[in-house]
């Protein structure tokens, strides 16, 4: 901007031609300083918040869809009892093994200890990258022989899967605390989930002939994860957090996903996808009512064993985590606490390390 402004001033006195047009080239240069000065308050904002990682994601001409395959069943269970979720996290057993190259994330504003991969998703026909960072022990030749529990991290919309690093200062904040043994070594994984452009929010759900943005999430990402690292397969070790529209997916995906997650957080979000307003979901009625957290707890054939940590400003959450407590029974539990602030990363990431000392009581360190 300060240049556009010292262009404007230099070329002021130099117009030339009759009155009108001298009129409108001041006026012109008056518009492109503002035009600059707005862009540049953007680009601020969006350097602090990383709510765009790219300008494809801002201008929405990424390609991220690359096929609305139909999804096959997950794998049987043990006695070839077919099981909505499959025997492990990623539940899909017998999917071939995939190694993953990776690198650091190009983000000043991202720890260096962060790793992205670009991941094409084989069930979801989703591609998209993905943000992996490893605990402190994960290294640590005491620990070569142990597999780590996982938290999947989702952003809001629209977001970046920078965003819990870069700026929720995840990673750095947790760090020193899974040192000191007060938070479990969880690995922290980040996906892409804006996957239909910036004016489009996938809501974390299978859309036929759209987008199948739930098994990216819950079949592709964690088989990945799998494949690559020292995972713990195990469903009880799994957990997934997410703030705002991210914070929706992770309620839900929790609830509709027992045999994937043991656990999710959600901080700021909300139960009716239309909420929203850019949700493809929140326009479709037989979507919008099926992918209420509220309804997935009524209609499950038996409570989910899974455990919420729903937070939230009056009127921003928090009646959503008391609604879905209201219809809860045991063994699904559910934690409402109640936030002030607003709807902003500062909030959340003061939260942090309490939500990851309560993920820890549920999703302790293994010996």
């Amino acid at each position: 901007m300060p240049i556009s402004i010292a262009v404007a001033l230099l070329l002021w006195g130099k117009v030339r031609g009759p009155q009108p047009v001298r009129i409108l080239s001041r006026l012109a240069m008056i518009l492109f300083c503002q035009v600059t000065a707005v862009l540049m308050v953007f680009v601020m904002v969006n350097n602090a918040n990383l709510i765009y990682g790219s300008w494809d994601d801002l201008l929405g001409t990424g390609k991220h869809v690359r096929a609305v395959p139909a999804v096959p069943p997950a794998d049987p269970g043990p006695g070839g009892a077919a099981q909505p979720g499959g025997t492990q996290a990623g539940g899909d057993a017998k999917a071939p093994k995939v190694t993953q190259q990776f690198r650091g994330v190009d983000d000043p504003k991202v720890p260096n200890d962060v790793q992205k991969t670009d991941l094409k998703g084989q069930l979801s026909g989703v591609d998209g990258e993905v943000l992996v960072w490893l605990p402190p022990q994960y290294h640590d030749p005491a620990f070569k022989d142990k597999k780590f529990p996982v938290v999947k991290l989702i952003p809001g919309f629209p977001g970046s899967s920078s965003t819990w690093y870069g700026t929720l200062k995840v990673s750095e904040q947790l760090k020193p605390l899974m040192q000191e043994g007060k938070v479990a070594p969880f690995i922290l994984v980040s996906p892409r989930t804006l996957l239909l452009g910036n004016s489009t929010d996938a809501g974390c759900t299978d859309v036929p002939t759209k987008v199948n943005a739930d098994t990216w999430l819950t079949r592709d990402v964690p088989q990945m994860v799998l494949d690559n690292f020292r995972a713990d397969p195990s469903p009880d070790r799994w957990a997934v957090a997410g703030y705002s529209a991210g914070a929706h997916c992770a309620t839900k995906l929790a609830l509709a996903h027992p045999n994937r997650y043991r656990a999710g957080v959600s901080l700021s979000g909300y139960n009716d996808p239309a909420t929203e307003k850019d949700s493809l979901v929140g326009k479709d009625p037989k979507l919008r009512e099926a992918n209420n957290p509220v309804n997935i707890v009524k209609n499950a054939a038996q409570p989910p064993k899974v455990a919420l940590y729903v937070s939230g400003n009056k009127g921003d959450g928090y009646e959503d985590g008391q609604a879905i407590a209201a219809v809860a029974k045991a063994p699904t539990t559910v934690q409402v606490q109640e936030t002030t602030g607003p709807h902003s990363s500062d909030v959340w990431k003061n939260m942090v390390p309490g939500v990851f000392q309560w993920l820890t009581g549920v999703i302790p360190a293994q010996p």
